[in-house]
């Protein structure tokens, strides 16, 4: 699916008309996440923040949307024999629940390293799971075999018009709950999400930024803007292990033209915004859904004069698909004690 650009020049997979489009289509499937906001943390970061609760979205994260919408896009033919995907957990589940809702068979390829609460997830929604070795060529070419058994039709987890336009009912919304917000900061991965956000964000506010957040031992989106194509890493090391996936072809070129920047952070940094989530906000943010506040945390960006007028920051909570058990271990550790 290729639509025109909003300057009419360049072509996208998605855009405003798509993005609301979708909005229609799946508005009475998802929820709409409330925003949240802490002085702790606008003290903290020295931003006023506010906290796009995307883990409360139905699968626990912002995939359902992209899922649903593209789900239920298709007609009736091609959702009879359902549909089949490979991801490492949120779209997954994401995809099986749609499939459930409109009634039609859900084929999962998950790699057998995915965290056990999205294996869960899969399963709970009534996904079939078929497993695959933890890398990109195992998952495709399972997806592959297993696509010409069915005849399902294949919903990327990302690289997918339907699914970015999905994904940008998140700036329909948030842009409509605080319309203050000057700077959007979303995570990448495969760009799925934040191309949808970029794009219904620029037509709301033109001058709205948006900023990418990424772990440093999988930065090929840092890499790709800096190189003005798309870089591919030989492997990623990061706890966030929803992000990583790299660009594809119908992402990249939005991430190219409307995100303005790529924030990099550690995994320590990680860990210390999921800590945060917690203790301050009281909710569970996985790993990928907490970089957008250690991005606007981290001194790369309290330090860089190019951010200083941002002032109202949207951050979009991604998911809190985290695995808890380690926590309720430690509790029951104590007790033997």
């Amino acid at each position: 699916m290729e639509v025109e650009s909003q300057n009419g020049e360049e072509k996208y997979a998605a855009d405003i008309f798509s993005i609301k489009e979708a909005q229609a289509r799946i508005s009475s499937f998802i929820h709409k996440t409330p925003v949240f906001t802490s002085e702790s943390l606008d003290a903290l970061s020295g931003r006023r923040l506010y906290f796009k609760c995307e883990l409360y979205q139905k699968g626990g994260a912002f995939k359902f949307r992209g899922a649903c919408n593209a789900v239920f896009s298709l007609n009736d033919n091609q959702a009879a024999k359902g549909v089949i995907t490979h991801s490492s957990g949120n779209h997954a589940a994401a995809l099986a629940l749609a499939a459930k809702l409109r009634g039609i068979p859900a084929y999962i390829i998950i790699p057998k390293n995915a965290p056990k609460c999205k294996v869960e997830n899969v399963v709970r929604y009534g996904g079939q799971i078929i497993g695959c070795e933890p890398n990109m060529q195992s998952r495709e070419s399972t997806a592959a075999k297993v696509l010409e058994e069915t005849g399902a039709v294949l919903l990327h987890p990302y690289n997918d018009g339907r699914i970015i336009s999905g994904q940008g009912t998140i700036s329909l919304e948030l842009l409509e709950q605080a319309p203050q917000i000057d700077t959007i900061i979303a995570p990448i991965s495969g760009g799925g999400l934040i191309s949808g956000v970029a794009l219904a964000a620029k037509f709301i506010n033109p001058a709205i930024r948006i900023l990418a957040a990424e772990p440093k031992g999988a930065n090929d989106a840092a890499q790709s803007k800096a190189a003005g194509k798309i870089i591919t890493l030989p492997e990623t090391n990061t706890v966030a292990d929803g992000l990583r996936a790299f660009l594809g072809d119908l992402t990249w070129p939005i991430v190219r033209d409307f995100v303005d920047d790529v924030i990099t952070v550690e995994d320590n940094e990680i860990i210390e915004a999921m800590k945060l989530c917690y203790e301050i906000l009281k909710v569970a943010v996985e790993p990928s859904g907490a970089i957008g506040l250690a991005a606007v945390l981290s001194n790369g960006f309290k330090n860089n004069q190019a951010f200083k007028d941002c002032s109202h920051i949207g951050i979009i909570l991604s998911g809190g698909n985290v695995d808890l058990g380690p926590l309720w271990e430690s509790f029951e550790s104590k007790d033997d004690d």
